[in-house]
């Protein structure tokens, strides 16, 4: 049962993923960083601080059996954000010799998405 619950959020996950990717790369074709992923990550992050917020108020220490965090937690939030093409396109920025968008990609992604999960958390505790 564990395993299903964590694919149904997968499959939701990956989809908003490839959906929301494909609206940003409509709205920004030519971007100077990477900001399909950059939006995904940090929207995801912010998502995921809310959901622990909402449903835990707090961050738990256990959680792997429960049904809403395999669904949520792992599965639609896992499949949403990706830290796999994050890597892939700061590997194409560093191939490319471009440093200071490494730079400004790599922080804004990083920072972005915590600080975006902090504060996704601290509303969820507050509602």
């Amino acid at each position: 049962m564990n395993m299903f619950a964590v694919a149904i959020g997968g499959a939701f996950g990956a989809v908003a993923r490839y959906l929301f990717g494909l609206l940003i790369m409509n709205r920004f074709p030519h971007p100077r960083v990477p900001v399909a992923m950059l939006f995904v990550n940090v929207l995801g992050s912010f998502g995921l601080g809310l959901f622990f917020g909402l449903i835990y108020g707090e961050i738990p220490e256990y959680v792997y059996d429960d049904t809403w965090f395999l669904v949520a937690g792992i599965g639609f939030f896992g499949a949403f954000t990706t830290f796999s093409t994050f890597s892939v396109e700061t590997v194409e920025l560093v191939r490319k010799g471009s440093y200071k968008k490494v730079w400004i990609y790599v922080s804004l992604s990083l920072l972005g998405s915590l600080l975006t999960f902090i504060t996704g958390l601290h509303i969820g505790e507050l509602l």
